[in-house]
């Protein structure tokens, strides 16, 4: 059975986590279908394999994201794999690459959406942590939906049927005196 959540109870960190889920799958497909392509222009030959690796990551990651109910685990997953994207680029900036202004504005982007993953994670987890004990403020509410004033006196005229009323043999109180 498939639940549905109401498309208004989602936050916006759950429709971050959703473009992120989207621009994971994409990226994995870039890494795997072209991953010649994408290490020659950073630089980064003999790499490919690997890369190809990160496309499935990626992928994988990107459709957990868009299928769970609960995201955030699959947002950290998205932070780590950041972490070795990072990692992975730093090493194109040993040596002589001349391909190194390119590596620098890719690893440019990989921080930005680095810190995209983290605000999203943040507020995910944010979300789900409840209000802090004490914090409620009711004393404009009443309970009563036309109001407290409204409620005054509305029960003035009401009678008790008679069949919610106590027999008299089972009433040991009649008029404030046991009853005889």
């Amino acid at each position: 059975m498939t639940r549905t959540v109401d498309p208004r109870s989602r936050s916006a960190h759950d429709a971050l986590a959703r473009g992120l889920g989207w621009f994971s799958i994409g990226l994995g497909l870039a890494e795997i279908l072209a991953p010649r392509a994408l290490c020659r222009a950073l630089g980064l030959e003999g790499r490919e394999a690997l890369i190809q690796a990160y496309g499935a990551r990626e992928v994988a990651t990107g459709a957990a994201i868009l299928m769970s109910h609960d995201p955030t685990p699959w947002i950290w997953g998205r932070v780590a794999g950041d972490a070795l994207d990072l990692a992975t680029l730093a090493t194109g900036f040993e040596g002589d690459n001349p391909r190194a202004g390119t590596l620098a504005l890719a690893t440019a982007a990989v921080a930005g959406v680095t810190l995209a993953d983290i605000v999203c994670v943040q507020g995910l987890t944010a979300d789900k942590r409840p209000a802090p004990r004490g914090t409620y403020e009711y004393h404009n509410r009443s309970g009563y939906p036309r109001g407290l004033a409204a409620a005054h006196g509305a029960a003035r005229d009401f009678a008790v049927p008679r069949d919610f009323r106590i027999p008299g043999p089972l009433r040991p109180w009649r008029d404030g005196r046991p009853a005889a």
